[in-house]
């Protein structure tokens, strides 16, 4: 009996502690958080909750790469500085000069025709997003009345003239924007220096919470984190923070699938994308995010605020919320507020512009050890081109071009595409995550351009662009570096990076002039009424 009772004890005394452990581990955080005041005094933005290391959700946070997370800081330069000396489009610019070529200035084909060839609607768009303002505003009043939070700030207004609205409206049949277009340097704009209203996990992170099978080798959202942001004026922004450092190269033993998502990929694919004239890529700019007033102090998903905590180098750091992410190993850091990041601008709702995505016929084998047909068999295209709508369409020599532009990138991951469901077969491509391109230098991978060299097709008028972009006037790397100038986060990209673009044009050219010795010129190269046009005016300032 005296044993029973002694038992009987001890499991009174675990009990106790455990529930001890839980009061002051999850309910306490919480009840601190309902308690403490929203406001701050004006400039003190570091103030409140992540000012002193407390009680958090979690540990201490491991670095995730060889350097530690609290260096996860922007090395951007002021903005005084790189404007200084002309160096932005100065009177030398190559990347104005680049520009000006008649190459950039020939009138596109298809010739845009009417309401037709423009993706959206603008009356039943703008009916739309005022329904969208509307929900928004009525679920913020909801939430601030249960918590009994005052705000003295006026409901959100639609203003049509948004830069975002009208990025928006202005896509059509050729592309995501206009070469002309000042509503792209308007969006990057606002994107970089908007206060956020918003913050929460983007849907495929949502799909994964408590959902993810640990038995898969890839998985569904890799090893990254990434958060949408909403700005003051109701636009929309996809938030990759700094996992990597910019000198750090991608481990040779790594799997293409496990990889880092890196912020600066998606800032130079826009700018290499625009570049090339494909203007496929949606506008990414860096910005410097303060993680507790940008993202903390205006998310209302609870899970995404229990995620964040404070290390012993007093940097505020979040982690995802998966069974196989929820570890503050995986965890970014600010310094101690700050962190760097890509934001990547929002395409219309799928409610207006249904996009369809497209598995790549020369997708990657997901696996350890596994091939892909394209990967054993040289001729493999001659079954693609059998096969609809490669067959009837310019899909094929879109899917070159992708191919040509990873290849610059060295991205590895291009396993689906996306199109609008609007421009039917011959609608462009959607060059959407970028992320896990730059990722090493001294390496090219050739894999990457099966399709071109496969295929042996190229359109003129992407020929033409990069023979151009292979001369000493317009250097690719050159323009690439001015372009990359206007970012907040520069530099983007290493030199070395850089100068691997220069040596991956010259690997796609001499692929494009061993197809042409094989086959023939009029085999390979794909003309039409634009290519035509911009191949006589542009011609004389070519070399072969």
């Amino acid at each position: 009996m005296p044993g029973l009772r002694r038992d009987r004890l001890l499991t009174l005394l675990l009990l106790g502690a455990l529930l001890s452990a839980d009061l002051y581990f999850h309910l306490w955080p919480q009840v601190q958080r309902q308690l403490r005041p929203r406001e701050r005094p004006p400039g003190c933005p570091c103030a409140g909750r992540a000012a002193s290391p407390g009680p958090g959700p979690a540990p201490a946070a491991a670095p995730s790469a060889p350097h530690p997370a609290a260096h996860n800081f922007s090395r951007a330069r002021p903005r005084a500085e790189q404007d200084a000396g002309g160096r932005r489009r100065g009177p030398g610019s190559k990347l104005r000069a680049l520009f000006a070529h008649p190459l950039y200035n020939v009138p596109e084909e298809p010739p845009l025709l009417g309401p037709e060839d423009s993706l959206l609607a603008s009356q039943e768009a703008l009916r739309y997003y005022r329904r969208k303002v509307a929900r928004w505003n009525r679920r913020h009043k909801m939430y601030k009345e249960q918590r009994n939070l005052t705000s003295l700030d006026p409901p959100l207004q639609l203003r049509p003239e948004a830069s975002w609205v009208q990025f928006h409206l202005g896509i059509d049949r050729q592309g995501l924007y206009s070469r002309s277009s000042p509503i792209v340097s308007k969006l990057l704009h606002d994107m970089r220096h908007f206060p956020t209203i918003s913050a929460d996990y983007s849907q495929d992170e949502k799909a994964l919470l408590g959902a993810c099978d640990c038995t898969q080798i890839v998985k569904p959202s890799g090893v990254h984190l990434k958060l949408v942001l909403r700005f003051s004026d109701f636009g929309k922004a996809m938030f990759k923070p700094m996992r990597q450092q910019r000198d750090e190269e991608t481990p040779e033993d790594f799997f293409y699938f496990i990889d880092f998502q890196r912020h600066n990929a998606e800032i130079a694919a826009f700018h290499l994308d625009r570049i090339l004239d494909f203007r496929r890529v949606p506008p990414t700019v860096g910005r410097l995010v303060n993680v507790t007033k940008e993202i903390l102090e205006v998310t209302k998903n609870e899970i995404l605020q229990s995620v964040f905590f404070v290390s012993p180098a007093s940097n505020v750091c979040f982690f995802a919320k998966c069974p196989y992410m929820c570890k503050t190993e995986y965890a970014v850091c600010g310094n101690p507020h700050l962190l760097e990041g890509s934001l990547s601008a929002f395409l219309p709702s799928l409610n207006l512009a249904p996009r369809l995505s497209v598995p790549n016929p020369w997708i990657r084998s997901y696996s350890l050890a596994g091939k892909e047909e394209w990967e054993v068999n040289p001729l493999y295209c001659d079954t693609v081109k059998q096969i609809y709508p490669h067959n009837s369409s310019n899909r094929l020599l879109n899917i070159i071009d992708m191919a040509i532009f990873d290849f610059l990138t060295g991205n590895m991951d291009r396993h689906h595409y996306e199109m609008f469901t609007k421009f039917g077969d011959d609608g462009f491509l959607i060059h959407l995550d970028n992320a896990r391109g730059f990722g090493r230098h001294s390496h090219d991978e050739i894999s990457i351009l099966s399709p071109l060299s496969q295929c042996c097709r190229i359109k003129r008028k992407t020929l033409l662009h990069l023979q151009l972009l292979a001369q000493a006037d317009y250097r690719l790397s050159d323009v690439m570096r001015e372009s990359l100038l206007e970012d907040q986060l520069t530099p983007v990209l290493t030199e070395p990076h850089l100068l691997a673009l220069d040596r991956r044009l010259q690997t796609i050219l001499q692929t494009v002039e061993g197809c042409i010795e094989a086959h023939g010129e009029q085999s390979v190269v794909a003309n039409g009424p634009a290519e035509q046009s911009a191949l006589d005016s542009g011609q004389a300032h070519l070399t072969s």
